[in-house]
């Protein structure tokens, strides 16, 4: 798969502009806040139909104008490929496939397989559980329709039930029949989402310990596990045992959203006691393990996007990644840097053609 052709309207810091793109390497460079990321996080769009970074949607229309259009030209499968990705303000956000536009947005994630890696991915260790949910689903959903599917309804009847809780609270009244009927629909769902998540990390984790150890020469012990509530208790007695609780908060406090993974190093948190470049290598195996599986399971090399990561990895930590370009584990690759003459001298190792867009 290759993005052949890029144009942006209205989008972010560009009024208007556009790109062709060499089928293997293409790198941004300039000073910052020229734009280098925005074009990367207009490639992630046309993926997943939304930014990277910034979720509120209008905030991604350029200061001077009402509306932004994102229009790329892929090459997939022999076929030529139409995605276009537009938004006016005070309008729904409209994702159109040669022409067609999407009844539902969730039919166009997994398309066009695509994998970022940014210094913001440090979230992921630094934040909440909710972060590493996210990036949990995201990759899940990427292969698996009927997950998305269940995680949407999952989502829905979660909100429904927390909105019955502040019901009761704000009443001073209680129906337990009413309950009853949210309570099975999220045991169902929540436990569909527990067995894809548990069966999805056991495939996942050898995966991400070979992309480490390629990184770090195997000197480094790393873990990841994946911690549920519904390990060691049913949906239905969690939510049993935590009605009182639940009533209280006025919430839902205990299921598959309450769902994390625990990044350890030397059997330590990461988080705590892993140095800059090895939650990096933490994080960037983290991706190129994302990477692999989407590749295993679309028969198709994603787009990878490599936003500002050359800088804190030390020479040893690049070389193996352009090790792993080299080997040809990758198809189309787009690079953002500060540094031009670092960034050719760097991509010249690889020994692969590349395209330098100066911005």
């Amino acid at each position: 798969m290759i993005l052949q052709h890029i144009s942006l309207v209205n989008y972010k810091n560009f009024e208007s502009i556009s790109f062709d793109f060499n089928d293997k390497i293409n790198c941004f460079v300039g000073n910052n806040g020229v734009g280098k990321t925005n074009v990367l996080d207009a490639i992630y769009h046309l993926s997943y139909g939304k930014s990277y970074f910034n979720p509120v949607a209008s905030q991604n229309i350029n200061h001077n104008a009402d509306f932004f259009v994102v229009d790329g030209e892929y090459q997939k499968a022999d076929r030529n490929e139409k995605i276009i990705v537009s938004l006016k303000k005070n309008q729904k956000k409209i994702i159109k496939r040669n022409g067609k536009a999407y009844d539902r947005f969730s039919d166009h994630v997994g398309f066009l397989p695509l994998v970022m890696i940014s210094p913001a991915d440090n979230d992921l260790i630094s934040e909440g559980s909710e972060t590493r949910r996210k990036f949990l689903d995201s990759i899940i959903s990427q292969s698996n329709k009927n997950y998305l599917i269940t995680l949407i309804k999952y989502n829905k009847i979660l909100q429904q039930r927390n909105s019955l809780l502040k019901y009761f609270a704000f009443n001073n009244t209680f129906n337990a029949d009413t309950l009853a009927v949210y309570n099975e629909q999220l045991s169902e769902f929540g436990q569909l989402i527990f067995e894809t998540r548990t069966e999805f990390v056991a495939t996942f984790i050898p995966i991400f310990l070979d992309k480490y150890k390629a990184l770090s020469n195997n000197n480094e012990d790393v873990t990841l596990k994946y911690r549920s509530q519904l390990e060691s208790k049913s949906f239905q007695s969690l939510l049993t045992e935590n009605l009182q609780k639940d009533k209280v908060l006025q919430y839902t406090s205990v299921g598959t959203h309450k769902d994390d993974l625990v990044f350890g190093i030397s059997e330590h948190p990461i988080k705590k006691f892993g140095s800059q470049g090895q939650q990096k290598s933490f994080l960037i195996a983290l991706k190129l393990a994302q990477f692999e599986f989407l590749k295993q399971q679309s028969n198709i090399k994603p787009i990878l996007l490599l936003d500002d990561i050359f800088d804190k990895l030390d020479e040893s930590r690049v070389s193996q990644l352009i090790a792993l370009v080299n080997k040809d584990e990758f198809g189309q690759i787009f690079i953002s840097d500060t540094h031009a003459e670092r960034t050719e001298n760097i991509i010249q190792k690889t020994n692969k053609s590349y395209q330098l867009f100066k911005l």
